[in-house]
């Protein structure tokens, strides 16, 4: 045994001084990566040897701590090609989003932290391609709605296994209520309301092993949805007030909610809240082969009509009405208007296309209670001659796969866009193995239907979009398979679903 000369000296005057105790593993919650550019991409964790105390501190004292990063082209790190170091907050729970700049587009990379004589799991990246290059092919996974309390996280684990280029989250990436106890687990403490519930609850979430997994492997891209904040908010409106809550309460409520968010993502710096303002729509490019709109349908919409229920409701059809805002509504047509990618890939909440009962009935939370703004958006992509419009969405906790067209009231109309839904992860625990489309008959132009779990696996080439609707037959069971239900492609300057 080896001492050191102060151990040496003060042992010899009688003085011992016993070793200081390492400090726990900060590294429970893993890493993840995001928001993939030719020259960069963001890498984040956060210090937490105990996620779930009730503090929101996750067992980390006061103190700000420094945190080494390293990213590398192997996993032995032998020649670290980016490296440096970054404080960690104990004002932003001791989360950090590192901008790691400097590397090669269209490269697969390897990053990992250290801290405290602890080092962290190693997480696999990639960049985009370059502005003018194409790029091969890129396999994305997209998906939504995980909660917790229905079902064990499997789908993000087969996603893993997938080994994907790129994920997209579409939001509700956690559950922001109270324990249900006929679940077959539970959240941990009451419905969420401050911001010390909020990271408590993503430390929950985040402790799982599938989910850890899904983010170790690639890149993510994500937008919040209302479980991030609340149940069917909109904008500074509640739909209910349930919890009752004062209007300074929920102001409160809806800043912790963003906050903690940025806090537990791998978001761009540019990205963080103030107040109940979080930047989150952007545009993100994959070299020539595509571009993502990544969309907030929350932040800026006019509150819904008709109480937000399934309806035929007369005020969804008013001009003026708007599910985006009108800034956003031109910062996207502006967008789509550039024709920087062969596909022009729409990333956003809540269903698209049409869909409604006989009766004339439909969601007035989704874009059917917002129907000019939808007109809008679709004239206005068909106006710019956008190529290949391509609309994903999360929420309805089912897939589907829909044509979008110029008319929805003529099943003769021309299809100007596509959009694939994907189902939940584990939200309305197991489903059924139905495929009816529910309305189908009075809404021709959706074309598949599933109520398993999972999510959809695209590979995004220059000729075509591959979708595989992927599922899983329990989420309340362990480890169960996975499959693929159904697939369609989506042909270059052909909108509409074709059979592979």
């Amino acid at each position: 045994m080896r001492l050191s000369r102060r151990t040496f000296v003060l042992g010899s005057l009688g003085a011992v001084v016993a070793p200081r105790p390492a400090p726990a593993y900060p590294f429970t919650l893993g890493v993840a990566s995001g928001e993939p550019a030719p020259d960069s991409v963001v890498l984040w964790t956060r210090l937490a040897p105990k996620p779930l105390d009730e503090d929101g501190q996750g067992g980390m004292s006061r103190a700000d701590v420094t945190v080494d990063w390293q990213v590398s082209t192997s996993e032995s790190f032998a020649r670290p090609i980016a490296y440096g170091n970054v404080v960690a907050r104990q004002a932003d729970a001791h989360s950090v989003h590192v901008v790691a700049g400097g590397l090669a587009p269209g490269a697969e990379y390897f990053y990992r932290f250290r801290t405290q004589g602890h080092t962290s799991p190693v997480g696999r990246t990639r960049t985009a391609p370059a502005f003018t290059s194409f790029g091969p092919d890129l396999s994305m996974l997209f998906a939504s709605c995980a909660n917790f309390e229905h079902g064990f996280f499997t789908a993000y684990r087969r996603m893993a296994e997938e080994n994907p280029g790129l994920i997209l989250h579409l939001g509700d990436y956690i559950y922001e209520g109270a324990p249900s106890p006929d679940r077959p687990r539970q959240h941990l403490g009451p419905e969420v309301l401050t911001l010390a519930d909020y990271r408590r609850r993503y430390g929950q979430y985040k402790l799982e092993a599938e989910l850890q997994a899904a983010h170790a492997v690639a890149p993510w891209l994500v937008v919040p949805d209302d479980h991030d904040v609340e149940n069917d908010y909109a904008g500074t409106h509640r739909l209910d007030n349930v919890p009752p809550l004062s209007p300074a309460q929920w102001t409160a409520r809806h800043a912790a909610a963003y906050r903690a968010y940025y806090e537990h993502l791998p978001l761009r710096p540019s990205a963080a809240p103030t107040g109940t303002s979080l930047p989150i729509y952007r545009r993100i490019r994959w070299g020539r082969l595509a571009t993502f709109h990544m969309l907030d349908t929350r932040q800026f919409r006019d509150p819904q009509v008709c109480g937000g229920v399934w309806k035929a409701c007369p005020g969804a059809d008013r001009p003026g009405r708007s599910i985006t805002g009108s800034a956003q509504e031109k910062w996207l047509l502006d967008g789509l208007a550039k024709h920087e990618g062969t596909w022009d890939v729409i990333g956003q909440q809540v269903f698209f296309a049409q869909r409604q009962d006989k009766r004339g009935a439909g969601a007035m939370d989704y874009w059917d209670g917002y129907t000019a703004s939808r007109e809008r958006l679709q004239k206005g992509w068909a106006d710019r001659k956008v190529r290949n419009p391509v609309v994903l969405t999360g929420d309805i906790h089912s897939a589907w796969a829909n044509d979008l067209k110029a008319d929805y009231d003529n099943p003769r109309s021309r299809t100007i866009g596509t959009e694939l839904v994907c189902t939940s992860i584990t939200s309305r625990a197991d489903g059924t193995a139905t495929t009816a489309i529910p309305n189908g008959a009075t809404n021709p132009h959706l074309k598949f239907y599933s109520d398993r779990r999972g999510y959809v696996r695209t590979t995004i080439g220059r000729d075509r979009i591959r979708a595989d609707f992927r599922g899983l037959d329990a989420v309340t069971r362990r480890d169960v398979p996975i499959r693929t239900i159904r697939s369609f492609v989506i042909p270059d300057g052909r909108p509409g679903l074709q059979a592979p």
